[in-house]
């Protein structure tokens, strides 16, 4: 399998509810540096796996969605707790769908698995994995 790696970053404000957050239910800030690997079997047919720029470019359109936003106050987040799993699928879905819109070019349609990590620390972070449904006429 091949695979190539571009990566963005994002800042956030949010707070969680629960007391196995401690002190994270109180509002507080992060710094995500967010890694999107793209996979293929076999090399498009001119030797890549993926444009780096164009996925470069899909992945900071997607992370300006949420970048300087006060997550508590996105609606479509409302009663969930955004950790940094849960923002690892909001990313990856986020994602999948411009693919699958064709954002990253007609060669994109050989892709089969796609991976978003979320570095919260140099120490920690999280992920979300899986396949990349076929494109319409692939």
């Amino acid at each position: 399998m091949y695979s190539v790696n571009v990566r963005d970053h994002f800042m956030v404000a949010h707070s969680f509810q629960g007391p196995v957050f401690g002190p994270a239910q109180r509002l507080h800030g992060a710094t995500y540096v967010v890694d999107l690997e793209l996979r293929r079997a076999e090399l498009d047919a001119d030797g890549i796996v993926a444009d780096i720029g164009l996925a470069t470019q899909l992945l900071h359109a997607v992370l300006g969605e949420l970048n300087f936003r006060n997550l508590d106050e996105v609606p479509a987040f409302q009663g969930r707790n955004t950790t940094t799993e849960f923002l690892a699928r909001v990313v990856f879905d986020r994602v999948a769908g411009r693919i699958a819109g064709g954002e990253l070019g007609p060669n994109a349609a050989g892709l089969a698995r796609m991976k978003v990590t979320l570095h919260e620390s140099h120490v920690a972070w999280a992920a979300y994995e899986g396949a990349l449904p076929a494109r319409a006429g692939a």
